[in-house]
C-alpha cells in the first residue's frame, strides 16, 4: 500500500468514528427536551444511551463477520449509510417507544464501525506509526462530541432537537471518499486474517477465551472510566449548575479539544512506554484529580477540570485501537476487536441510569458526587487490569498469527 493509500484508510477511518460518534453524542445535550416533549423523566430517556451502548455488540459481531469474510471496505461503507439513515431516522419519532426502538437499531449499526475501522488502519500503515496512528483514530470520538457540541450551541434554537437528528444524515457523505480513495486491507487481501467458515470462528474463540475475557473487562472498566465522565456531565452542568446553552456549549468545546490532545498524546506515548503502562498511568492521574472534578464551581474552574479529565480519559483510549489489534486473533481480528470493544460497552451499558438514579435517589439531585462514585470505579479498576494483561506492540499484523 503506497504512503497516499495509507494516509486516506487512516482519514476515513477517523471521520467514520467522528461521523459515528457526533450522532451518537446529539442525544446527551437534547435528552432534558426529549423527556419534556414524551411526558417521561431523564432518567427515562437515559434508556436511550442504554439500549445504544447495549446493543453495540450485535452490530460489532454482524459487521465484524462481513469484514472478516468480506472485506473491510465494502462492510465500512455499508455500515457508514445505516448508522447515519437510522440516526438522520431518530428525528422523526413521534412517541418515546418509537424513538428507542430507533435509537436502539442505531446501537447495533453505530457497533460495527469501530471495529472494521480500526482493523482497517491498524493492518493498512507500518508497525512504527501504529502508537500515533491509534491515537488519531481515537481522537475521532471526541472531534464527533465537538461536532455535536458545536451543533448544540449554534443550531438547537433554530433547529430543536428534532432538526439536530436530522442533520446526521450527513456523514452518510463519506461513502462517496471510501468508494473513490480507500483500497482493502493488504492482510485481508493477503488471506491471513479472513475466517469464511464459522468453524474457524469456534474453534478460535475456545482456544483465546482467557484472552477474550480479560480484554472485555479492560474495555468494560474504559467503558465505566468514559461514559461515565461524559454522557450525564451536559445535564450535570444543565440541572446542577444551571449554566445556560451557550455556557454548556462552550465547555463541551473545551473538555472535547482536551480529549483530542489527550488522545494523540496516549498514543504516541504508548509506542515509547507501553500500552499497558500508559493506561495504568491516566487512570491513576485521574483518580487524584477527580475529588476537584467532581465539586468545583464557575464555569471557567469547571471548564478548566473538564478540560484535564477528559486529556486523561481520552490518553487512555487513545492506546485502545492499536493495544486491541494487536494482541487479536489474526483470523477473525475484526470481530475481536469489534465484539470486545462493544461487549466492555453492554456490560457498563446502565451507566448514565445508574448515575441519575444514585443522584436522585440519594444524593439530593447533586449529579456530581454520583458521577465521581462510578468513575473512581471504573479508573481503578482499569489500571489494575491493565497491570496484568498481556500486550503485544510491534506485532505484524498482516503476517498470519
Amino acid at each position: 500500500m503506497t504512503p497516499a493509500q495509507q494516509r486516506h484508510t487512516v482519514i476515513a477511518c477517523f471521520l467514520g468514528w467522528a461521523l459515528d460518534a457526533f450522532d451518537f453524542f446529539i442525544l446527551i445535550f437534547v435528552m432534558a427536551d426529549i423527556a419534556r416533549e414524551f411526558g417521561t423523566t431523564i432518567t427515562g430517556i437515559t434508556w436511550a444511551l442504554t439500549l445504544t451502548l447495549g446493543l453495540r455488540v450485535v452490530g460489532a459481531y454482524i459487521f465484524g463477520r462481513l469484514a472478516d469474510r468480506f472485506g473491510r471496505r465494502p462492510t465500512l461503507l455499508v455500515n457508514v449509510l445505516l448508522f447515519s439513515a437510522l440516526s438522520f431516522a431518530s428525528g422523526f419519532a413521534n412517541s418515546l417507544w418509537m424513538f428507542l426502538t430507533l435509537r436502539s437499531l442505531y446501537g447495533v449499526a453505530m457497533g460495527g464501525e469501530w471495529g472494521i475501522g480500526t482493523s482497517l488502519a491498524m493492518e493498512s500503515i507500518d508497525a512504527k506509526w501504529r502508537g500515533m496512528v491509534s491515537g488519531l483514530l481515537q481522537a475521532g470520538y471526541p472531534v464527533g462530541y465537538l461536532l455535536a457540541a458545536l451543533a448544540y450551541g449554534l443550531g438547537f434554537h433554530w433547529l430543536g432537537w428534532r432538526g439536530l437528528f436530522m442533520i446526521t444524515m450527513i456523514p452518510a457523505a463519506l461513502i462517496f471518499y471510501i468508494r473513490r480513495s480507500v483500497p482493502e486491507s493488504p492482510a485481508w487481501e493477503k488471506g491471513t486474517v479472513s475466517a469464511p467458515a464459522e468453524i474457524g470462528l469456534i474453534a478460535t474463540l475456545r482456544q483465546h477465551a482467557g484472552l477474550i475475557v480479560m480484554a472485555t473487562l479492560l474495555m468494560a472498566a474504559a467503558s465505566t472510566f468514559s461514559h461515565g465522565t461524559q454522557d450525564l456531565y451536559p445535564t450535570y452542568l444543565r440541572v446542577q449548575h444551571g449554566l445556560p446553552i451557550t455556557t454548556i456549549s462552550a465547555i463541551a468545546v473545551v473538555y472535547n479539544l482536551g480529549a483530542i490532545f489527550g488522545s494523540l498524546l496516549g498514543g504516541s506515548l504508548s509506542q515509547i512506554i507501553g500500552r499497558r503502562r500508559q493506561l495504568i498511568v491516566a487512570s491513576l492521574a485521574a483518580l487524584a484529580l477527580l475529588p476537584f472534578w467532581a465539586t468545583v464551581n464557575g464555569p471557567v474552574a469547571i471548564g478548566a477540570m473538564a478540560f484535564a479529565m477528559q486529556f486523561l480519559v481520552q490518553s487512555t483510549f487513545g492506546v485502545l485501537p492499536a493495544h486491541l489489534n494487536e494482541i487479536a486473533p489474526a483470523n477473525v481480528r475484526s470481530t475481536f476487536t469489534g465484539v470486545v470493544y462493544q461487549l466492555g460497552n453492554l456490560l457498563t451499558a446502565g451507566n448514565a441510569t445508574l448515575q441519575a438514579w444514585l443522584a436522585e435517589r440519594y444524593m439530593h439531585g447533586h449529579y456530581g458526587s454520583a458521577m465521581a462514585i462510578v468513575v473512581a470505579a471504573g479508573a481503578l479498576l482499569l489500571a489494575l487490569l491493565a497491570a496484568v494483561g498481556q500486550e503485544a506492540r510491534e506485532k505484524s499484523l498482516v503476517a498470519p498469527a
